[in-house]
Protein backbone atom coordinates (compact mmCIF):
# COMPACT_ATOMS: atom_id res chain seq x y z
CA UNK A 1 0.00 0.00 0.00
CA UNK A 2 1.06 3.41 -0.82
CA UNK A 3 3.03 4.81 2.30
CA UNK A 4 1.21 7.71 2.45
CA UNK A 5 -2.13 5.55 3.06
CA UNK A 6 -0.58 3.55 5.80
CA UNK A 7 0.03 6.33 8.15
CA UNK A 8 -1.80 5.64 11.34
CA UNK A 9 -5.31 7.23 12.41
CA UNK A 10 -6.91 7.71 15.46
CA UNK A 11 -6.90 4.60 17.52
CA UNK A 12 -10.38 4.19 18.46
CA UNK A 13 -12.71 6.67 17.33
CA UNK A 14 -16.64 6.28 17.98
CA UNK A 15 -18.15 6.86 14.46
CA UNK A 16 -21.64 7.65 16.17
CA UNK A 17 -23.31 10.69 16.91
CA UNK A 18 -25.28 12.80 14.86
CA UNK A 19 -25.72 11.72 11.42
CA UNK A 20 -28.43 13.20 8.76
CA UNK A 21 -29.76 15.45 10.99
CA UNK A 22 -30.56 12.19 13.46
CA UNK A 23 -28.99 10.82 16.89
CA UNK A 24 -28.24 7.22 16.94
CA UNK A 25 -29.69 5.36 20.15
CA UNK A 26 -26.92 4.93 22.66
CA UNK A 27 -24.94 1.70 22.38
CA UNK A 28 -25.49 -0.75 24.97
CA UNK A 29 -22.66 -1.84 27.61
CA UNK A 30 -22.18 -5.08 25.99
CA UNK A 31 -22.28 -3.97 22.84
CA UNK A 32 -19.29 -1.02 23.32
CA UNK A 33 -17.69 -3.67 25.33
CA UNK A 34 -18.31 -6.48 21.56
CA UNK A 35 -16.76 -3.83 19.77
CA UNK A 36 -13.45 -2.86 21.27
CA UNK A 37 -13.00 -6.14 22.37
CA UNK A 38 -13.45 -7.21 18.78
CA UNK A 39 -11.17 -4.81 17.45
CA UNK A 40 -8.42 -5.41 20.15
CA UNK A 41 -8.51 -9.25 18.97
CA UNK A 42 -8.26 -8.24 15.17
CA UNK A 43 -5.42 -5.69 15.68
CA UNK A 44 -3.63 -8.59 17.33
CA UNK A 45 -4.16 -11.12 14.79
CA UNK A 46 -1.63 -9.41 12.05
CA UNK A 47 0.91 -8.91 14.74
CA UNK A 48 1.42 -12.08 15.63
CA UNK A 49 1.21 -14.35 12.36
CA UNK A 50 2.93 -10.97 10.56
CA UNK A 51 5.47 -11.24 12.97
CA UNK A 52 6.14 -15.24 12.59
CA UNK A 53 5.90 -14.75 8.52
CA UNK A 54 8.27 -11.88 8.44
CA UNK A 55 11.11 -14.49 10.08
CA UNK A 56 10.44 -16.65 7.01
CA UNK A 57 10.06 -14.28 4.00
CA UNK A 58 13.74 -12.94 5.52
CA UNK A 59 15.12 -15.85 5.71
CA UNK A 60 13.26 -18.61 3.83
CA UNK A 61 14.61 -18.78 -0.08
CA UNK A 62 10.77 -19.73 -0.98
CA UNK A 63 9.71 -16.21 0.05
CA UNK A 64 6.97 -14.65 -2.37
CA UNK A 65 9.03 -11.55 -2.37
CA UNK A 66 11.74 -10.25 -0.80
CA UNK A 67 11.32 -7.82 2.40
CA UNK A 68 11.65 -3.67 1.90
CA UNK A 69 13.98 -2.39 4.72
CA UNK A 70 13.16 0.82 6.71
CA UNK A 71 16.63 3.04 7.47
CA UNK A 72 16.82 5.33 9.92
CA UNK A 73 16.74 8.13 7.00
CA UNK A 74 13.55 6.60 6.33
CA UNK A 75 12.50 6.42 9.29
CA UNK A 76 13.04 10.31 10.02
CA UNK A 77 11.48 11.32 6.94
CA UNK A 78 7.96 9.78 7.25
CA UNK A 79 6.06 11.46 9.94
CA UNK A 80 7.04 14.67 7.52
CA UNK A 81 5.70 13.11 4.75
CA UNK A 82 2.83 11.42 6.46
CA UNK A 83 1.90 15.33 7.96
CA UNK A 84 1.79 16.74 4.28
CA UNK A 85 0.31 13.74 2.77
CA UNK A 86 -2.48 14.02 5.49
CA UNK A 87 -3.27 17.43 5.08
CA UNK A 88 -3.37 17.82 1.45
CA UNK A 89 -6.23 14.65 1.96
CA UNK A 90 -7.95 16.90 4.13
CA UNK A 91 -8.16 19.84 1.89
CA UNK A 92 -9.26 17.23 -1.15
CA UNK A 93 -12.12 16.20 1.20
CA UNK A 94 -12.86 20.06 2.10
CA UNK A 95 -12.82 20.88 -2.00
CA UNK A 96 -13.98 18.20 -3.87
CA UNK A 97 -16.89 15.95 -4.08
CA UNK A 98 -16.23 13.26 -1.17
CA UNK A 99 -18.20 11.24 -3.20
CA UNK A 100 -16.14 11.60 -6.40
CA UNK A 101 -12.96 11.32 -4.57
CA UNK A 102 -13.89 7.51 -2.79
CA UNK A 103 -15.47 6.53 -5.72
CA UNK A 104 -11.33 6.75 -7.25
CA UNK A 105 -10.02 5.28 -3.78
CA UNK A 106 -12.45 2.37 -3.98
CA UNK A 107 -11.46 1.63 -6.98
CA UNK A 108 -7.55 1.77 -6.25
CA UNK A 109 -7.86 -0.16 -2.90
CA UNK A 110 -10.11 -2.51 -4.73
CA UNK A 111 -7.11 -3.95 -6.93
CA UNK A 112 -4.44 -3.60 -3.59
CA UNK A 113 -7.26 -5.28 -1.67
CA UNK A 114 -7.41 -8.66 -3.74
CA UNK A 115 -3.42 -8.81 -4.22
CA UNK A 116 -2.75 -8.46 -0.43
CA UNK A 117 -5.46 -10.41 0.53
CA UNK A 118 -4.58 -13.64 -2.37
CA UNK A 119 -0.85 -12.93 -0.98
CA UNK A 120 -2.18 -13.36 2.47
CA UNK A 121 -4.24 -16.37 2.35
CA UNK A 122 -2.03 -18.24 -0.14
CA UNK A 123 0.17 -20.29 2.67
CA UNK A 124 -3.26 -21.82 4.00
CA UNK A 125 -4.52 -22.49 0.65
CA UNK A 126 -1.88 -24.30 -1.00
CA UNK A 127 -2.79 -27.17 2.07
CA UNK A 128 -6.23 -27.64 0.63
CA UNK A 129 -5.09 -28.72 -2.98
CA UNK A 130 -4.79 -32.22 -3.74
CA UNK A 131 -1.49 -33.64 -5.03
CA UNK A 132 -3.01 -34.21 -8.24
CA UNK A 133 -4.16 -30.51 -8.97
CA UNK A 134 -2.94 -29.34 -12.36
CA UNK A 135 -0.30 -26.44 -11.08
CA UNK A 136 0.49 -24.96 -14.26
CA UNK A 137 3.20 -21.88 -14.55
CA UNK A 138 2.38 -18.57 -15.63
CA UNK A 139 4.26 -15.32 -16.71
CA UNK A 140 3.33 -11.70 -16.55
CA UNK A 141 5.86 -9.81 -18.12
CA UNK A 142 5.40 -5.82 -19.29
CA UNK A 143 8.79 -4.11 -20.53
CA UNK A 144 9.92 -0.83 -21.91
CA UNK A 145 12.60 -0.29 -24.59
CA UNK A 146 14.33 -2.19 -26.79
CA UNK A 147 17.77 -4.60 -27.20
CA UNK A 148 20.15 -3.16 -24.34
CA UNK A 149 17.83 -0.60 -22.94
CA UNK A 150 15.00 -2.69 -22.59
CA UNK A 151 13.36 -2.40 -19.01
CA UNK A 152 11.33 -4.70 -16.89
CA UNK A 153 8.39 -2.99 -15.42
CA UNK A 154 6.71 -5.86 -14.12
CA UNK A 155 7.75 -9.34 -14.20
CA UNK A 156 5.56 -11.40 -12.30
CA UNK A 157 4.96 -15.11 -12.40
CA UNK A 158 2.35 -17.16 -10.69
CA UNK A 159 0.49 -20.24 -10.87
CA UNK A 160 -2.21 -22.22 -10.97
CA UNK A 161 -3.24 -22.13 -6.98
CA UNK A 162 -2.48 -18.55 -6.92
CA UNK A 163 -5.12 -18.01 -9.62
CA UNK A 164 -7.46 -19.37 -7.68
CA UNK A 165 -6.58 -17.50 -4.22
CA UNK A 166 -6.54 -14.40 -6.84
CA UNK A 167 -10.35 -15.49 -7.48
CA UNK A 168 -11.36 -15.95 -4.19
CA UNK A 169 -10.23 -12.70 -3.02
CA UNK A 170 -11.71 -10.96 -5.99
CA UNK A 171 -15.13 -11.93 -4.94
CA UNK A 172 -14.56 -10.37 -1.54
CA UNK A 173 -13.05 -7.31 -3.47
CA UNK A 174 -16.46 -7.30 -5.42
CA UNK A 175 -18.64 -7.41 -2.40
CA UNK A 176 -16.70 -4.94 -1.01
CA UNK A 177 -16.86 -2.33 -3.99
CA UNK A 178 -20.86 -2.83 -4.40
CA UNK A 179 -21.43 -2.91 -0.95
CA UNK A 180 -18.94 -1.39 1.25
CA UNK A 181 -19.44 -4.20 3.81
CA UNK A 182 -17.36 -3.56 7.16
CA UNK A 183 -16.43 -7.36 7.03
CA UNK A 184 -15.39 -7.17 3.89
CA UNK A 185 -13.30 -3.91 4.69
CA UNK A 186 -11.92 -6.04 7.75
CA UNK A 187 -11.02 -8.31 5.57
CA UNK A 188 -8.79 -6.34 3.34
CA UNK A 189 -7.78 -4.33 6.33
CA UNK A 190 -6.34 -7.62 8.32
CA UNK A 191 -4.24 -8.71 4.75
CA UNK A 192 -3.09 -5.05 4.47
CA UNK A 193 -2.37 -5.55 8.01
CA UNK A 194 -0.25 -8.60 7.86
CA UNK A 195 1.18 -8.19 4.74
CA UNK A 196 2.77 -4.70 6.42
CA UNK A 197 4.20 -6.29 9.25
CA UNK A 198 5.23 -9.63 6.95
CA UNK A 199 7.13 -7.20 4.49
CA UNK A 200 8.09 -3.80 6.34
CA UNK A 201 11.31 -4.70 8.20
CA UNK A 202 13.28 -2.20 9.86
CA UNK A 203 17.06 -2.80 9.67
CA UNK A 204 17.67 -1.73 13.90
CA UNK A 205 16.24 -1.15 16.94
CA UNK A 206 17.41 2.52 16.91
CA UNK A 207 15.43 2.88 13.66
CA UNK A 208 12.32 1.70 14.72
CA UNK A 209 12.86 4.07 17.68
CA UNK A 210 13.19 6.81 15.53
CA UNK A 211 10.04 6.06 13.72
CA UNK A 212 8.16 5.26 16.52
CA UNK A 213 9.10 8.14 18.22
CA UNK A 214 8.13 10.92 15.23
CA UNK A 215 4.92 8.80 14.67
CA UNK A 216 4.20 9.36 18.05
CA UNK A 217 4.72 13.09 17.90
CA UNK A 218 2.81 12.88 14.09
CA UNK A 219 -0.17 11.20 16.18
CA UNK A 220 -0.49 13.22 19.04
CA UNK A 221 -0.53 16.83 16.94
CA UNK A 222 -3.09 15.40 14.18
CA UNK A 223 -5.69 14.37 16.76
CA UNK A 224 -4.84 16.49 19.72
CA UNK A 225 -4.47 19.51 18.07
CA UNK A 226 -6.55 19.55 14.92
CA UNK A 227 -9.59 18.27 14.02
CA UNK A 228 -7.84 16.69 10.63
CA UNK A 229 -6.85 12.78 11.69
CA UNK A 230 -10.29 12.54 12.64
CA UNK A 231 -12.05 14.30 9.70
CA UNK A 232 -10.08 12.10 7.94
CA UNK A 233 -10.52 8.74 9.07
CA UNK A 234 -14.45 9.15 8.67
CA UNK A 235 -14.75 10.91 5.37
CA UNK A 236 -12.18 8.57 3.71
CA UNK A 237 -14.11 5.08 2.18
CA UNK A 238 -11.24 2.60 2.33
CA UNK A 239 -9.98 -0.56 3.74
CA UNK A 240 -7.52 2.00 6.05
CA UNK A 241 -9.17 0.96 9.40
CA UNK A 242 -10.64 -2.07 11.21
CA UNK A 243 -13.94 -1.39 11.82
CA UNK A 244 -16.79 -2.94 14.53
CA UNK A 245 -20.31 -2.28 15.15
CA UNK A 246 -21.31 -1.20 18.52
CA UNK A 247 -24.92 -1.64 17.93
CA UNK A 248 -24.26 -5.45 16.29
CA UNK A 249 -26.62 -7.09 19.31
CA UNK A 250 -29.58 -5.14 17.83
CA UNK A 251 -29.04 -4.56 14.55
CA UNK A 252 -27.11 -7.92 13.67
CA UNK A 253 -24.17 -7.88 10.24
CA UNK A 254 -26.57 -4.36 9.00
CA UNK A 255 -25.15 -2.48 12.13
CA UNK A 256 -23.82 1.13 11.50
CA UNK A 257 -22.73 2.43 14.78
CA UNK A 258 -18.94 1.99 14.27
CA UNK A 259 -15.70 2.18 16.73
CA UNK A 260 -12.62 2.32 14.48
CA UNK A 261 -8.92 1.48 14.55
CA UNK A 262 -6.33 2.86 12.26
CA UNK A 263 -4.34 0.28 10.35
CA UNK A 264 -1.12 2.44 11.24
CA UNK A 265 -1.73 1.69 14.89
CA UNK A 266 -1.25 -1.81 13.78
CA UNK A 267 1.16 -1.85 11.66
CA UNK A 268 4.21 0.69 13.07
CA UNK A 269 4.38 -0.76 16.23
CA UNK A 270 4.02 -4.76 14.56
CA UNK A 271 6.84 -4.01 12.76
CA UNK A 272 8.31 -2.80 15.74
CA UNK A 273 7.49 -6.32 17.67
CA UNK A 274 8.04 -8.10 14.32
CA UNK A 275 12.15 -7.06 14.80
CA UNK A 276 12.55 -7.83 18.46
CA UNK A 277 11.08 -11.51 17.68
CA UNK A 278 13.93 -11.48 14.52
CA UNK A 279 16.60 -10.52 17.09
CA UNK A 280 15.20 -12.92 20.04
CA UNK A 281 16.22 -15.44 17.17
CA UNK A 282 19.31 -14.04 16.38
CA UNK A 283 20.23 -14.26 20.18
CA UNK A 284 20.16 -18.57 20.27
CA UNK A 285 18.77 -19.09 23.04
CA UNK A 286 15.30 -21.02 22.47
CA UNK A 287 13.12 -18.01 23.73
CA UNK A 288 11.00 -15.48 22.35
CA UNK A 289 11.13 -12.62 25.58
CA UNK A 290 11.43 -9.39 23.76
CA UNK A 291 8.71 -10.69 21.23
CA UNK A 292 6.49 -11.68 24.36
CA UNK A 293 7.01 -8.80 25.95
CA UNK A 294 6.62 -6.54 23.26
CA UNK A 295 3.28 -8.53 22.39
CA UNK A 296 1.86 -7.98 25.68
CA UNK A 297 3.13 -4.26 25.81
CA UNK A 298 0.74 -3.46 22.69
CA UNK A 299 -2.35 -4.96 24.65
CA UNK A 300 -1.55 -2.96 27.46
CA UNK A 301 -0.87 -0.01 25.41
CA UNK A 302 -4.19 -0.91 23.01
CA UNK A 303 -6.46 -1.30 25.90
CA UNK A 304 -5.42 1.79 27.84
CA UNK A 305 -6.47 3.48 24.62
CA UNK A 306 -9.58 2.13 25.09
CA UNK A 307 -10.32 2.92 28.18
CA UNK A 308 -9.04 6.32 28.38
CA UNK A 309 -11.28 7.13 24.80
CA UNK A 310 -14.32 5.50 26.69
CA UNK A 311 -13.54 7.84 29.98
CA UNK A 312 -13.26 10.74 27.65
CA UNK A 313 -15.47 10.46 24.71
CA UNK A 314 -13.24 11.87 22.69
CA UNK A 315 -11.01 10.15 19.73
CA UNK A 316 -7.54 9.15 21.11
CA UNK A 317 -4.07 9.33 19.06
CA UNK A 318 -3.33 5.15 20.12
CA UNK A 319 0.31 6.00 19.69
CA UNK A 320 0.33 8.26 22.72
CA UNK A 321 0.23 4.98 24.56
CA UNK A 322 1.58 2.18 22.17
CA UNK A 323 4.98 3.92 21.35
CA UNK A 324 5.60 3.99 25.08
CA UNK A 325 5.08 1.20 25.95
CA UNK A 326 6.04 -1.00 23.22
CA UNK A 327 9.58 0.43 23.48
CA UNK A 328 9.87 0.92 26.97
CA UNK A 329 8.95 -2.90 28.34
CA UNK A 330 11.57 -4.37 25.96
CA UNK A 331 14.33 -2.07 27.04
CA UNK A 332 13.13 -2.69 30.62
CA UNK A 333 13.53 -6.04 30.06
CA UNK A 334 17.10 -5.48 28.00
CA UNK A 335 18.21 -3.89 31.38
CA UNK A 336 17.38 -6.37 33.63
CA UNK A 337 19.09 -9.22 31.54
CA UNK A 338 21.93 -6.52 30.56
CA UNK A 339 21.28 -6.94 26.93
CA UNK A 340 20.99 -3.43 25.95
CA UNK A 341 24.00 -3.10 24.17
CA UNK A 342 23.05 -6.69 22.26
CA UNK A 343 19.47 -5.00 21.31
CA UNK A 344 20.88 -1.89 19.99
CA UNK A 345 23.75 -3.09 17.98
CA UNK A 346 21.62 -6.43 16.42
CA UNK A 347 21.09 -5.10 12.66
CA UNK A 348 18.09 -7.20 11.23
CA UNK A 349 19.05 -6.50 7.14
CA UNK A 350 22.86 -7.70 8.16
CA UNK A 351 22.19 -10.84 9.97
CA UNK A 352 19.24 -12.37 7.79
CA UNK A 353 19.07 -10.81 4.59
CA UNK A 354 22.52 -8.82 3.99
CA UNK A 355 21.35 -7.31 0.70
CA UNK A 356 17.27 -6.19 1.42
CA UNK A 357 16.74 -3.71 -0.98
CA UNK A 358 15.79 -0.31 1.14
CA UNK A 359 11.98 0.78 1.43
CA UNK A 360 12.64 3.38 -1.15
CA UNK A 361 13.99 0.57 -3.92
CA UNK A 362 11.71 -0.57 -6.66
CA UNK A 363 12.84 -4.19 -7.75
CA UNK A 364 10.71 -5.93 -10.17
CA UNK A 365 7.61 -7.60 -9.06
CA UNK A 366 7.74 -11.77 -9.09
CA UNK A 367 5.92 -14.26 -7.61
CA UNK A 368 8.62 -16.97 -8.38
CA UNK A 369 11.07 -17.47 -5.50
CA UNK A 370 13.65 -18.91 -8.15
CA UNK A 371 12.85 -15.39 -10.60
CA UNK A 372 13.05 -13.37 -7.55
CA UNK A 373 16.65 -14.67 -6.94
CA UNK A 374 17.60 -14.17 -10.32
CA UNK A 375 16.21 -10.69 -10.36
CA UNK A 376 17.79 -9.64 -7.37
CA UNK A 377 21.58 -11.20 -8.62
CA UNK A 378 21.08 -8.99 -11.89
CA UNK A 379 20.66 -5.61 -9.80
CA UNK A 380 23.34 -6.09 -8.16
CA UNK A 381 25.35 -7.11 -10.94
CA UNK A 382 23.97 -4.30 -13.75
CA UNK A 383 22.09 -1.26 -13.41
CA UNK A 384 19.34 -0.73 -11.14
CA UNK A 385 15.90 -1.54 -13.00
CA UNK A 386 12.55 0.06 -12.23
CA UNK A 387 9.42 -1.26 -10.72
CA UNK A 388 5.90 -0.41 -8.74
CA UNK A 389 6.16 -0.87 -5.28
CA UNK A 390 4.43 -3.86 -3.79
CA UNK A 391 0.73 -3.57 -3.70
CA UNK A 392 0.58 -5.96 -0.86
CA UNK A 393 3.57 -3.91 1.62
CA UNK A 394 2.15 -1.39 3.60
Amino acid sequence: MDSALSDPHNGSAEAGGAANGTTRPPSTPEGIALAYGSLLLMALLPIFFGALRSVRCARGKNASDMPETITSRDAARFPIIASCTLLGLYLFFKIFSQEYINLLLSMYFFVLGILALSHTISPFMNKFFPASFPNRQYQLLFTQGSGENKEEIINYEFDAKDLVCLGLSSIVGIWYLLRKHWIANNLFGLAFSLNGVELLHLNNVSTGCILLGGLFIYDVFWVFGTNVMVTVAKSFEAPIKLVFPQDLLEKGLEADNFAMLGLGDIVIPGIFIALLLRFDISLKKNTHTYFYTSFAAYIFGLGLTIFIMHIFKHAQPALLYLVPACIGFPVLVALAKGEVTEMFSYESSAEILPHTPRLTHFPTVSGSPASLADSMQQKLAGPRRRRPQNPSAM
